[in-house]
């Protein structure tokens, strides 16, 4: 019967590391990411990762001098970017973009994604609603044109 119970014990711990650690992972925005640093880049989408909890879009921006940096943008979950329209075949590699959002603190090339613009003027909604977030990011359901 103790063997039974240890090993009881042991499987349900198991199951609420599993359960904790995506958790754990997620952040707020004002963790992260600087409310007080936007930036905007254009750029040639070289790498779309949709994995939870956030998507992320990495670009090669070229600067004024010619050499190129990598940027990556976190965008919101995969399942509220399906819902807002994009599909895994909206940002091949190759395709051209313009992005804004907020730095990392950290200052690496890394931001929270918020307007994605395609070269033909559509626009598509990055941002989350992670705490800290600015106003204007957090604004459930509201589209992009109606926010500028």
């Amino acid at each position: 019967m103790t063997v039974k119970l240890a090993i009881a014990i042991a499987g349900i711990g198991l199951c609420l590391a599993g359960a904790i650690e995506p958790l754990a992972a997620h952040h707020a925005f004002a963790a992260e990411f600087d409310a007080n640093k936007p930036v905007e880049f254009t750029g040639v989408v070289t790498k779309m990762e949709w994995v939870n909890p956030h998507v992320w879009i990495t670009l090669d921006v070229k600067k004024p001098d010619g050499t190129v940096e990598q940027w990556k943008f976190e965008a919101g979950t995969p399942n509220v970017l399906f819902r807002r329209g994009f599909t895994k075949a909206s940002l091949m590699p190759g395709t051209q973009v313009k992005v804004d959002g907020y730095q990392a603190k950290d200052g690496t090339r890394r931001a929270n994604g918020r307007d994605l613009t395609f070269a033909d003027g559509r626009k598509l909604f990055l941002g989350s609603s992670g705490t800290g977030a600015p106003y204007e990011l957090a604004r459930p359901g509201v589209d992009t044109q109606d926010r500028k």
